[in-house]
């Protein structure tokens, strides 16, 4: 198959070569004269590809679809399908884990919590039963009081079944200001960050947990998910 720019170049090199007129080249090479006279307008990309960077080195697992997300939550207007392309221009491509390592990079602080429903921090503990199932409990915790609000258990989760979980919570309890949470896959997938930007809109942030506060932050869930 002949693509739009060989049948431009072949119409050209007819024209200089044998002094043809367009329409006569253009017949001879069967392509429409709109194609050879089309001249791609694209649009200026920078901030668009500087905003798409900034995102994609904050969140170093994240592909182009979720950074699609984020971008229409900040408001640009950008096809899914001309994403990909400045995604494999720019060379985002998420890499596959090669082992476990941590994603080193600049944390923002974290507000610190002095009232209840300040910061809700979510976690999930895993064990296996006699038989040699696993499974996985959903804990979520009041940073302030150190109260367990929740705690879920089942053999599975999805996104959608812990954004309904934190809205029968918020149902109960009220809303917190900010969540928690760290970067598994249950927590970073598409349901989430539709739950996320609902949230938004009511007030409540959502933060990632820094590694330099992962060991204390996962024991606060992990010690309520075993006391409770």
């Amino acid at each position: 198959m002949v693509t739009p720019a060989a049948e431009r170049e072949a119409v050209v090199h007819l024209r200089k070569t044998y002094e043809m007129s367009e329409r006569r080249a253009c017949k001879i090479i069967g392509c429409s004269r709109m194609t050879v006279r089309y001249a791609a307008i694209r649009g200026d990309d920078r901030d668009l590809r500087e905003r798409m960077k900034a995102i994609a080195h904050e969140r170093r697992r994240f592909g182009y679809r979720r950074l699609h997300v984020l971008l229409r939550r900040e408001g640009y207007v950008v096809n899914h399908k001309r994403l990909f392309r400045l995604y494999r221009e720019e060379k985002l491509a998420v890499r596959r884990r090669g082992g476990r390592k941590r994603a080193i990079g600049t944390r923002s602080p974290m507000m610190v919590p002095v009232a209840p429903n300040d910061r809700w921090s979510l976690d999930f503990v895993s064990d296996q039963l006699t038989d040699g199932r696993r499974f996985r409990v959903l804990a979520i915790v009041d940073d302030c009081t150190r109260e367990c609000l929740a705690l879920v258990g089942d053999t599975s989760f999805s996104g959608v079944r812990v954004a309904r979980e934190l809205d029968r919570l918020m149902m109960e309890r009220g809303k917190p200001k900010m969540v928690v949470s760290d970067n598994g896959s249950e927590l970073t997938s598409n349901p989430i960050l539709a739950w996320q930007t609902g949230a938004m809109s009511h007030g409540i942030t959502s933060h990632r947990a820094s590694q330099y506060r992962m060991p204390a932050w996962k024991a606060s869930t992990d010690a309520s998910a075993t006391n409770s």
